[in-house]
């Protein structure tokens, strides 16, 4: 059974501190990357290139916004699965 006494610490994911500093450095570098290739694209080839790095962005902060989401989801899989006695 569960001991509800027992602590367990939190996972480090859950402080958000890795994952804020890895998008933030992502998205810097990204927006970066979108100026110096304004700067050095030719103007027909532009919008191709500013729309790959564009989704780029969008893709790091989806997987910013789901990530806690997703441990939040597998927590409460994995506290069903010890209540419905799926676990010895």
């Amino acid at each position: 059974m569960i001991d509800p006494h027992q602590q367990t610490p939190p996972l480090a994911e859950a402080q958000w501190l890795w994952r804020r500093l890895y998008v933030f450095a992502a998205s810097f570098a990204l927006w970066r990357s979108l100026s110096e290739v304004v700067d050095r694209t030719e103007p027909r080839a532009l919008p191709a290139v500013a729309s790959g790095l564009m989704s780029l962005l969008a893709l790091t902060l989806v997987l910013y916004l789901v990530a806690p989401t997703a441990q939040q989801l597998v927590a409460l899989l994995a506290d069903l699965r010890l209540r419905l006695g799926g676990a010895k």
